[in-house]
């Protein structure tokens, strides 16, 4: 039996960005596939705020999987190959509240986002990048039926029967669940897994008419900041919780009015208010706080609000006879940091290399699938500590100002151990085995993990409202960092008082011998290995002309006529 009467090796419930994404590498890779879709497209959906690793993960995925698509979401460079729906992102901002009180232009974070050599990030429009990749997957001859729900999966040694709430049954020899929270396999066998440390509820929606925050608070000059604050994700964080601002509309190519809102906080601080509906209940709460107030004043939602129960749920393990999860089927933390859409990607990718390994090899055994259950709850563990630890410190600024470095180290560590392998990395099986023992921040560079372990470890101990013990934490925390040689310079300045990270980044002190960039030492191998300042500046050259706009535009007219000669 072909696929077009319903046989496949793979089945993929749900076409979000993770099951779309995987659906398109498959085919891709001449898998038979097909997707189940609940809903339709367009369709709205959040987790839009893109970061570096995430784009450094779509950019190998590219290149190994040989689906350029993939890239287009990596980059503002790509605007021409999606469409300007999607916004800018060239920042994280955090701005620090108090009931009553004005914000303090002093107690704000710009943490701004390389511009090279890949160009910014992007605000993702997802039920475009959504429909777009989904469109990829069924190019590269994926089956996609929307508007299908399913009724139940049987699963046994031989392979899968995926019944539809139609009655109608298709058979492959693997099935993954991307269908998020509500994932069927993970309630038929009981896998969900909710003892972490994180606890937050949520209310959100798209809306128009926000203004940029420096337009109705402080001017950008006045913050001292490289960029406006709506040229980024903003966060503004408080006792409790934070809100986040994601506009589309935040550059001269944008053809999209709308802007995406949403308020976390933890219930246990401020409990769910069931007498008011979600909208009334978001304005009360933004009541508390004159300047996040003044941003909404004239702001109005098109669409419906949600309102959530908390958020944080995991899974024992993610896979099984013939199964696994998927992205937010497997476990979903909170979006602070933006951490979803990099679990998500990674999974994709692990789960795409066993799965074409599994069906060259005619052996679909579980234990092929352990790097993703290995590799996915390690991520979801450490952005769950992250998340806990980074409320915590929002209830005391003096916390969040030495907390925010362990943030922004691990990420920057993750990214650049991520370009690293990708640039030297001579196969698909050799970028693998660089990125083993990631676990979402660091780098998986060990002395990372046993200074932020300890600086973990002082804040869970450490009681806000005691200003000797956080006075002592933040000494602490300090001194922690300033014992190793391995913290940039820009990071340092964070420590000491200055509120943003340089917009140019580019300065000839990189190139010094073991106190530039490439460090020394255990982690000069680390994260580079034997490589010379010299072959650094080459392949910074060469993935700067690779990815530039005029180079991507060559490398899309190329593509598109390879595609006609093959219509032809």
């Amino acid at each position: 039996m072909d696929s077009a009467q319903g046989t496949f090796d793979v089945a993929i419930i749900g076409s979000g960005i993770g099951g779309s994404t995987l659906g398109a590498i498959l085919a891709r890779q001449g898998l038979r596939v097909i997707v189940f879709e609940g809903g339709t497209h367009p369709k709205f959906a959040v987790g839009e705020s893109m970061i570096l690793e995430t784009s450094e993960v779509l950019r190998a995925m590219a290149k190994f999987y040989d689906v350029p698509e993939l890239a287009y979401f990596s980059s503002e460079n790509y605007f021409s190959h999606i469409g300007t729906s999607h916004g800018v992102k060239r920042h994280f901002s955090f701005l620090y509240h108090r009931p009553g009180e004005e914000q303090q232009v002093a107690q704000s974070l710009q943490a701004v986002i390389p511009k090279q050599p890949h160009g910014h990030e992007l605000h993702l429009y997802r039920q475009d990048s959504d429909y777009f990749l989904t469109a990829v997957a069924i190019s590269y001859g994926a089956t996609v039926l929307q508007n299908t729900r399913i009724r139940d999966v049987q699963t046994s040694p031989d392979g899968v029967e995926v019944i539809t709430d139609q009655g109608h049954q298709y058979h492959a020899q693997y099935v993954v669940d991307a269908g998020g929270f509500r994932s069927i396999l993970a309630e038929k066998f009981g896998l969900r897994d909710t003892n972490l440390q994180a606890h937050s509820r949520a209310i959100f929606t798209h809306m128009v008419d926000v203004p940029c925050f420096n337009d109705v608070g402080a001017p950008r000059q006045e913050y001292g900041i490289p960029f406006p604050l709506s040229q980024g994700t903003l966060h503004h964080v408080f006792d409790g919780g934070w809100l986040w601002v994601i506009p589309f509309n935040n550059h001269p190519r944008s053809t999209n009015p709308l802007c995406s809102v949403g308020l976390q906080v933890d219930p246990r601080i401020h409990p769910a208010r069931p007498d008011l509906s979600p909208e009334e209940e978001f304005y009360a709460f933004i009541g508390q706080y004159p300047s996040m107030q003044a941003q909404f004043r004239e702001a109005k939602a098109v669409r419906g609000w949600t309102r959530t129960e908390r958020l944080q749920y995991s899974s024992t393990h993610l896979f099984g006879e013939r199964f696994c999860l998927l992205g937010h089927a497997a476990g979903f933390i909170d979006p602070l940091f933006s951490k979803g859409l990099y679990t998500t990607f990674m999974s994709v990718a692990l789960v795409a290399n066993a799965l074409i390994e599994a069906q060259s090899a005619g052996d679909y055994s579980p234990q092929r699938f352990e790097p993703l259950d290995q590799t996915t709850l390690s991520f979801v563990r450490s952005n769950d500590r992250l998340v806990a630890n980074a409320y915590k410190s929002f209830s005391n600024y003096k916390l969040w100002s030495v907390y925010s470095v362990v943030w922004m180290l691990g990420a920057y560590l993750e990214y650049v151990k991520l370009t690293s392998a990708r640039v030297q990395a001579t196969s698909r099986a050799d970028y693998f085995a660089r990125i083993r023992g990631l676990r979402l921040v660091g780098g998986g560079f060990a002395q990372f993990d046993q200074v932020t372990n300890v600086i973990d470890q002082l804040i869970e101990q450490t009681d806000p409202a005691d200003e000797v013990a956080v006075d002592r934490a933040v000494a602490a925390i300090k001194a922690l960092f300033a014992s190793v040689d391995w913290v940039p310079h820009a990071f340092q300045e964070i420590l000491k008082g200055k509120n943003h990270l340089p917009a140019n980044k580019l300065r000839l002190g990189l190139l010094k011998r073991d106190t530039g960039f490439m460090g020394s030492g255990a982690y000069q191998a680390h994260f580079f290995g034997r490589r010379s300042n010299s072959e650094l500046v080459k392949a910074f050259l060469r993935e700067k002309m690779r990815y530039s706009t005029p180079s991507l535009a060559v490398q899309r007219r190329l593509q598109n006529a390879g595609r006609a000669q093959v219509h032809h």
